[in-house]
């Protein structure tokens, strides 16, 4: 992976379901889906669109919660309920107008296989199966709706020299930064 692809990249391309959750599916007796998303994840996923980068989801389920966590975040693109999410990744890029080579997507599944294959950078999260640990350029140390978001945009952010950017709103010089 060389510096000047982690530069590229414009767009974060984010799974839900293994990835900003931890990939459990949890209904009420109500049959109301519930989710749980990792709050160090959201507050990245604002550092990176604060540096004026893009985020958006695909996925291959569909929940209102995952739409309510999108409005919060400020991500305007999401696509949900896709069983092909080669064909939604094409789409997503046509409305950004960016190539493959400016996304970095982040999955856990079979189903994400041909967005990281795709894509200029590929993440897995730690408990990825083990065929996208495979493909991906950089594998989190963090599980999915664990903070593994998190992990990966600070990743992407101190390659892109970001990050400090991020830490100075508060006070924190890039000496005492822990980022990945």
């Amino acid at each position: 992976m060389t510096a000047a692809t982690l530069a590229a990249v414009r767009l974060l391309i984010l799974d839900v379901d293994g990835v900003l959750t931890d990939g459990r599916v949890t209904y009420t007796d109500g049959g109301q889906e519930v989710k749980s998303f990792h709050v160090r994840d959201g507050s990245a996923i604002k550092f990176w669109q604060e540096s004026g980068r893009h985020v958006a989801i695909i996925s291959g389920r569909a929940s209102q919660a995952v739409d309510r966590r999108a409005r919060e975040l400020g991500i305007a693109v999401v696509v949900q309920g896709v069983t092909d999410k080669a064909v939604a990744l094409a789409a997503v890029l046509a409305q950004f107008q960016l190539s493959p080579a400016e996304v970095c997507a982040v999955g856990d599944d079979l189903p994400d296989y041909p967005v990281l294959t795709t894509c200029g950078v590929g993440i897995a999260v730690a408990d990825a199966c083990a065929e996208l640990k495979t493909v991906a350029d950089y594998v989190t140390r963090t599980p999915g709706g664990h903070g593994a978001v998190r992990e990966a945009i600070e990743w992407l952010m101190a390659a892109q020299g970001t990050w400090a950017a991020a830490l100075s709103r508060f006070g924190i010089t890039t000496d005492s930064s822990t980022a990945v």
